[in-house]
């Protein structure tokens, strides 16, 4: 510890050009990451924030939801059988405010469910997002294909789908919309695969998920920038390491012809690494939290404290690969050979 400490201070020039690069990658990792998990909940918190269990289509629908049809003799044998099953639909639609002005909504209806905001004939529930644009409690509001008038009855917390909020409606309501008679899915909290019924197929929250083509499309691209950036961290650390190894042959060559053993260089590289990565992660750390804060409302940026800790984690992780992998070198240092190169 005391070695490493030293030579940082002898080259700190080095070790802070190091040191700032790995705060701006691993900053704009975590700005990134905040992205993606917020565009991820603005494309799909209706079903991220429902407990884990069993999505289930049919199987004509081909993996569309918009296509499926359950036929409502097999959903009530269902819904029956399974006490804390629902059944629900989605589509995209067009609400009309006071003033007339149009606003793109999920429209969403269940069956008798706690886990989705159940209304009567004639009541809207919507996302909170739409009492920022000026719609209140008791508004009336309309759609062309409804013939009747929607009475705002309350607002739900972050109930997003297709990056639109979720208007739910009555069943009743619903199928006079979309003129439809059955559901498109079936929910099964805390189901498994091995339930399997006629004609329908069953996914998981995460398959289920990947369904959606628009939200696996955008977390499959920021992911890859996230990942790739993490990769370059390590490959930064591999780089570096082994340039200082190659100018300290000469160094290394006299220590272990003095008795210090290979682990003990080892030991010093991995200290200048954890040094110089849990300092630029803090720093990046503390100004990635303080925009989680201040991003504005529309902003969809979502960085929580279990995505920090696990990014911090592997940046530790690839940057402990990079520093060893550049370091087998020194377990091959000759002394004799290394001192008679010169390069002390």
């Amino acid at each position: 510890m005391n070695i490493a400490w030293k030579e940082m201070k002898k080259n700190k020039s080095r070790f802070l050009i190091l040191g700032s690069i790995v705060f701006l990658i691993s900053l704009l990792t975590f700005i990134i990451s905040g992205l993606a998990n917020g565009l991820s909940q603005d494309s799909a918190g209706l079903i991220k924030d429902l407990p884990e269990g069993q999505f289930y289509m049919t199987k004509e629908a081909g993996e569309t939801y918009s296509l499926s049809r359950i036929d409502n003799s097999l959903q009530d044998k269902i819904l029956n059988k399974q006490k804390d099953a629902v059944a629900f639909s989605i589509q995209m639609g067009l609400l009309n405010n006071t003033d007339g002005k149009q606003q793109s909504v999920a429209f969403v209806t269940s069956t008798d469910s706690k886990m989705f905001k159940n209304v009567k004939k004639g009541e809207i529930a919507l996302d909170r997002s739409m009492k920022d644009n000026g719609i209140k409690v008791g508004d009336a509001l309309t759609t062309n294909q409804y013939n009747g008038k929607f009475i705002v009855k309350g607002f739900v917390e972050r109930s997003k789908f297709s990056h639109a909020p979720v208007a739910y409606v009555s069943i009743k309501d619903y199928k006079e919309i979309y003129r439809l008679n059955e559901m498109q899915l079936l929910f099964i909290p805390g189901g498994n695969s091995k339930q399997t019924f006629a004609e329908l197929e069953s996914f998981s929250k995460n398959q289920f998920l990947n369904t959606i083509s628009s939200y696996k499309a955008e977390q499959m691209s920021l992911n890859m920038i996230t990942w790739f950036l993490v990769v370059i961290s390590g490959m930064l650390f591999s780089i570096f390491f082994y340039m200082m190894n190659v100018q300290k042959m000469g160094l290394y060559g006299i220590l272990k012809a003095i008795g210090v053993k290979t682990s003990t260089l080892f030991n010093m590289m991995w200290t200048q690494m954890v040094l110089i990565t849990v300092i630029a992660l803090s720093i990046s750390i503390v100004l990635s939290q303080v925009f989680n804060r201040i991003a504005p409302k529309g902003m969809p940026f979502s960085l929580t404290p279990e995505t920090t800790v696990q990014l911090s984690l592997v940046f530790l992780m690839i940057g402990f690969v990079g520093a060893t992998l550049s370091g087998i070198q020194i377990k091959k240092v000759e002394p004799l050979h290394a001192i008679q190169q010169g390069e002390v």
